[in-house]
């Protein structure tokens, strides 16, 4: 697969079995999508504890430091999420 395959597949995920649809994305329109991606996208070596940028509570913390490539599609669908987001608002 590809990156842009592989965020595609995290983002259906996220929202098939996470619940994540557009109306719940869309209570996050204080940049939290874009924190929450920046903190997956960090070296591996920052993530032993939580991040203080992280905007959610610490259980939806979930890094996979052994895997760089997961960690970069769950931020890459987060982006994409808020794109959405925005897209739906026309800002």
């Amino acid at each position: 697969m590809t990156g842009i395959e592989l965020i595609a597949a995290e983002r259906k995920r996220q929202i098939e079995e996470e619940g994540f649809t557009a109306e719940y994305d869309d209570c996050w329109d204080q940049g939290q999508m874009v924190r929450a991606a920046m903190c997956y996208c960090m070296e591996p070596g920052d993530k032993d504890e939580m991040p203080d940028e992280w905007p959610w509570p610490p259980v939806w913390w979930k890094p996979s430091p052994d895997n760089r490539i997961h960690e970069l599609k769950k931020a890459g669908a987060l982006i994409a999420a808020e794109i959405d987001r925005l897209l739906r608002v026309k800002v």
